[in-house]
């Protein structure tokens, strides 16, 4: 499913196509390129986002899988949804790191993780769903102390 990254942005920008997304995995062994506008992007707080998030959370842009391109092995993970869709997710094979979703329901669509894209910077939530699963936990208070970087502390028991 894939050709080579630099290769499709060249050919993204030769088209007349300027908005191009890149992405990759931690390990950088999955690179993607993304053209176009997202349909939507979309922060998800169901139960099956946060555990394979690991956080209260998950974030993904919406792309017509025609717009997309991906290069490098990816395990899938197929679960059946509260409304009957399958749901498939697919990640690294190497670092795991979470990289596209599909649904039976919209199969002309992939959702990327913002976190994998190499500059997110232009793209805004528009859109929370299942807010009504969101943990108390996943939004900060204002006290909440907050570090650039990681703090130079070790935690005291």
């Amino acid at each position: 499913m894939g050709i080579g990254v630099a290769f499709a942005v060249r050919l993204c920008k030769a088209n007349g196509m300027s908005e191009t997304y890149t992405g990759k995995c931690l390990c950088g062994a999955v690179s993607y390129v993304l053209t176009g506008a997202p349909v939507v992007v979309a922060q998800c707080h169901c139960e099956a986002c946060r555990r394979l998030s690991g956080t209260g959370h998950s974030a993904g842009a919406m792309f017509p899988a025609r717009a997309v391109s991906v290069k490098g092995q990816l395990a899938e993970f197929s679960y059946t949804s509260d409304t009957g869709s399958v749901v498939t997710r697919a990640s690294c094979v190497r670092c795991h790191s979470p990289i596209f979703g599909k649904n039976t329901h919209g199969p002309e669509h992939m959702t990327f993780t913002l976190g994998t894209l190499d500059d997110a910077r232009a793209l805004e939530v528009s859109v929370v769903i299942f807010d009504r699963e969101k943990p108390h936990w996943d939004a900060l208070p204002d006290n909440t102390e907050v570090f650039e970087t990681q703090p130079d502390w070790t935690a005291e028991p």
